[in-house]
């Protein structure tokens, strides 16, 4: 059987955007998969868009990105976890093309794809497509979760750079397709518009991870390269 997917779509705020999201989810042609979304304290009408879809709905009390997506992993029943912001959008055969890697080698933990930004007024693709560390190009084995732990709820942005930092640090098998796994609309809206580095955490989670290196062995060894599929055979 193939194994379940469970994807986790924390939300805040999001009516306007959340069907879409959810919709480019269900548009994949793969299963079994669980939809959960995780409404971290919402005061528009989310609760009501959500609740008329085909989700698992669950409601908490603002306390950030981090917090709503590890109460969703904490919930999901698959082996593996996908991320999908409300505001985004999975490009089709987006699952396709990562689970098969996933399925077929149990030495792989994550595989991640390129990204595409979108202005989302007017729907323009911005540019070339982009590699980053981002959850939303993402499929992850939820044994990562439970060898490292959960997001640092402590950490309002760069969460997601945090913690693939300390899945890198962990050895964990990362792969990366060259293929686009995400549409990052760009809107008026978005968490992190109009920040600086500083508030958005980067250099405090890269800090961290030379922290943590430097305790375990005197020094910030160098942490090891992504896998490439364009590169195999």
């Amino acid at each position: 059987m193939d194994p379940l997917v469970s994807v986790v779509i924390p939300v805040f705020n999001g009516e306007r955007f959340l069907r879409e999201a959810v919709q480019s989810v269900l548009d994949q042609q793969y299963s079994p998969l669980e939809i959960i979304v995780v409404d971290d304290g919402s005061t528009d009408n989310t609760a009501i868009v959500a609740r008329d879809l085909p989700v698992r709905y669950l409601h908490q009390t603002n306390q950030g990105p981090a917090a709503a997506r590890n109460r969703g992993i904490e919930q999901a029943q698959g082996s593996l976890i996908a991320f999908a912001d409300a505001d985004d959008l999975w490009p089709a055969g987006k699952l396709e093309s990562q689970l098969p890697l996933l399925i077929k080698d149990p030495r792989i933990d994550i595989v991640l794809g390129r990204i595409q930004q979108v202005l989302l007024s007017e729907g323009e693709e911005l540019g070339e497509t982009t590699f980053s560390v981002n959850l939303g190009s993402a499929v992850i084995r939820k044994s990562v979760f439970e060898r490292i732990g959960l997001f640092d709820e402590t950490m309002r942005y760069s969460e997601d750079v945090d913690w693939f930092m300390r899945a890198r640090e962990s050895g964990a098998a990362i792969v990366t397709i060259d293929a686009v796994t995400l549409f990052y609309r760009q809107h008026e809206q978005n968490m992190t518009r109009g920040k600086s580095t500083a508030e958005l955490n980067v250099l405090k989670a890269l800090k961290k991870s030379l922290d943590r290196r430097r305790e375990r062995t005197g020094s910030a060894a160098a942490l090891p390269n992504f896998r490439s599929t364009a590169n195999d055979g």
